[in-house]
């Protein structure tokens, strides 16, 4: 059912209100809709991501203080990278519940057409595409290193994480290192240690009564206390056995670089960078934006649906042009990478793309012997 607007003639010429009655009653169902699918998207992807980090932190790789500030910092970049499917599926429901209750056919024979509803939808989708710009730009990327910032700071610090009392831990630095602890002291203390390490075909096995962990100059070590060490070939008689008060074992080797993520890279490095790989993610975040903007004007002639369609009608097509959307971005981007296309087809051509499925769904929507109709008028003019 198409909707043509029917205007007085003094409508263009005469003041008008900013916001109308159906300007705020659609801006506020939209808002609602969309705050309660983003969120439902969100706790599902995070709580998948968040299922790693918490591996993680059962290892001893995370400190259980940071855990909170990770969980609060991904529903940040997840809250950015769904927000265009969140708020296309939004306007599809909202348009499509309108339907189903005949208030567009309310509003066609009040005389309003497909613009009055653009008009309340991008009233609200033009400033939050303005703000998922700042989100996707700057926001996530932030949110994004800070992560990686706390994770290498967890690797880094110097408490007992990952050893644990009746466990095995193992690490890796010059050698194969394995630990084990039958018992760790309110003080942070170890008792009757076992540590394995491989070095150079070599293998030595050391028993100590206490030990703890120390951060040095070079790297982390257990530094073990009165205990008993053997080292020597597998299979050769030729071993060393010696006794020590005091013998270090070094676990993990210092590293004071972090190698960030592109998508934690700010956005001035970026601009500034003539990398074809910082192009292709510049496109990337510039694609949350275009994507709101893009996305909620198919949405428009998509949600049309027959009386008795209900009011997920055609939300199937919405889910399949939004991950065709959602592929061909991901295969531009992975060209541009590649210099297989120009960095700026890759950056319109998917949008182009878009753009045109969305006109012809206006088309559609109209009707197109109303659209030859209104061509011929504007030729004989």
């Amino acid at each position: 059912m198409g909707l043509e607007a029917n205007w007085p003639k003094g409508y263009k010429t005469g003041r008008r209100q900013l916001f109308t009655v159906l300007d705020k009653m659609i801006m506020q169902d939209v808002m609602r809709t969309l705050l309660a699918v983003l969120t439902v998207i969100v706790v599902i992807i995070v709580s998948r991501q968040f299922i790693r980090v918490l591996d993680k932190a059962i290892e001893g790789q995370v400190s259980n203080e940071t855990l909170l500030t990770i969980l609060g910092l991904k529903i940040i970049v997840a809250s950015v990278s769904f927000l265009p499917a969140s708020l296309f599926m939004t306007v599809l429901m909202v348009l499509g519940r309108m339907y189903r209750d005949q208030e567009m056919a309310a509003i066609s024979s009040a005389g309003g057409g497909s613009g009055i509803i653009y008009r309340a939808l991008f009233l609200l989708i033009f400033p939050l595409s303005v703000l998922a710009t700042g989100l996707s730009m700057y926001v996530a990327p932030w949110a994004e290193a800070r992560i990686e910032q706390l994770m290498h700071e967890d690797t880094q610090s110097t408490n007992l994480r990952g050893i644990g009392a009746g466990k095995f831990s193992e690490y890796y630095s010059e050698g194969d290192v394995v630990v084990y602890v039958e018992n760790v002291s309110s003080d942070k203390k170890m008792h009757k240690v076992f540590v394995q390490s491989r070095q150079s075909g070599n293998l030595a096995i050391v028993t100590a009564e206490e030990g703890k962990v120390q951060e040095l100059n070079d790297g982390r070590y257990i530094v073990l206390e009165n205990g008993e060490r053997i080292q020597g070939l597998p299979g050769s008689l030729n071993y060393v056995i010696e006794q020590f008060v005091e013998y270090a074992v070094r676990i993990e080797e210092k590293s004071g670089v972090i190698d960030f993520d592109r998508a934690a890279v700010p956005a001035a490095i970026l601009w500034k960078s003539g990398s074809i790989r910082d192009t292709a993610e510049l496109q990337h975040r510039f694609s949350t934006p275009l994507g709101l903007i893009l996305l909620s004007f198919i949405a428009v002639p998509l949600a049309q649906i027959s009386p008795r369609g209900g009011v997920y009608g055609n939300m199937l097509v919405g889910f399949l042009i939004y991950f065709s959307y959602g592929n061909l971005s991901r295969v531009s981007e992975s060209w541009v990478m590649n210099e297989t296309i120009p960095a700026w087809l890759g950056g319109i051509g998917v949008n182009v793309l878009l753009l045109l499925a969305g006109g012809i769904l206006l088309a559609r929507f109209y009707g197109w012997t109303w659209i030859i109709l209104k061509f011929k008028e504007k030729v004989a003019r």
